[in-house]
């Protein structure tokens, strides 16, 4: 009976009711706020494409994983970490060009001095800035003719839309070459190995199973990671 008491006299929690609507605009500052609503998620929907597309990234995780397929480690690193450290990669050489883009266009945004085109506007310049510096003539020249469009006399002429494919093929190239690179001396080891197995007769002894640890005392002696962070982060410069 003390029991039914103690719960009869519990007070009642209602539970919320939580409704989502769609009205019709009564104004052309609730049109313009839904506008800027709208532009705000698809930034942010599309802000990882933009951190992957417009920043060193691309170049970094592709020689990453290039390192991981040339010392046949299988998924070591994982994943995380090798994303992990190139994203911490990417805000380090990007620094410079997001302190810019802080300075000129999102704090006299916030401020009210800018409006929101030109504040993109002014946004875009520092990374424009970066992708000319490492994009390749004859790469920037092909979407430029597959464009059809005028002819650009300087850089400014140069749209966004064009010099973004150019310089993410320009990235993929040198990301390529780095592999190459660092394909060498591994496949130089692994060669090696081969052939000495075949020379003692262990025909049935994977070379794999014996290069790795070979590739990973070669790899600490060098200070494999110093090298190939240090060989990335300057070819920005």
């Amino acid at each position: 009976m003390c029991w039914g008491q103690a719960v009869q006299a519990a007070p009642f929690v209602p539970v919320p009711n939580i409704n989502v609507g769609v009205e019709a605009a009564s104004s052309p500052k609730d049109v313009a706020l839904s506008l800027q609503v709208l532009f705000t998620l698809t930034v942010l929907a599309l802000a990882p494409s933009i951190l992957i597309m417009m920043t060193s990234f691309t170049r970094i995780i592709v020689v990453l994983s290039f390192l991981r397929s040339a010392m046949g480690t299988q998924q070591m690193p994982p994943n995380q970490i090798l994303v992990g450290l190139a994203l911490f990669i990417t805000f380090f050489t990007m620094s410079p060009y997001f302190e810019q883009v802080n300075t000129n266009a999102l704090q006299p945004f916030l401020a009210g001095s800018l409006s929101q085109e030109a504040a993109m506007t002014e946004g875009l310049k520092p990374m424009r800035e970066f992708m000319f510096k490492q994009t390749r003539e004859n790469d920037l020249a092909l979407f430029v003719n597959l464009s059809d469009g005028p002819r650009p006399e300087v850089q400014e002429d140069v749209p966004t839309t064009v010099l973004i494919p150019a310089f993410i093929i320009s990235e993929l190239k040198t990301a390529f070459q780095f592999g190459f690179l660092l394909y060498i001396p591994f496949i130089v080891i692994d060669m090696v190995i081969a052939s000495t197995l075949m020379a003692m007769g262990m025909m049935m002894v994977p070379p794999v199973m014996i290069s790795l640890p070979f590739k990973l005392l070669l790899f600490v002696l060098v200070d494999g990671w110093h090298l190939v962070i240090r060989s990335v982060v300057t070819s920005f410069h």
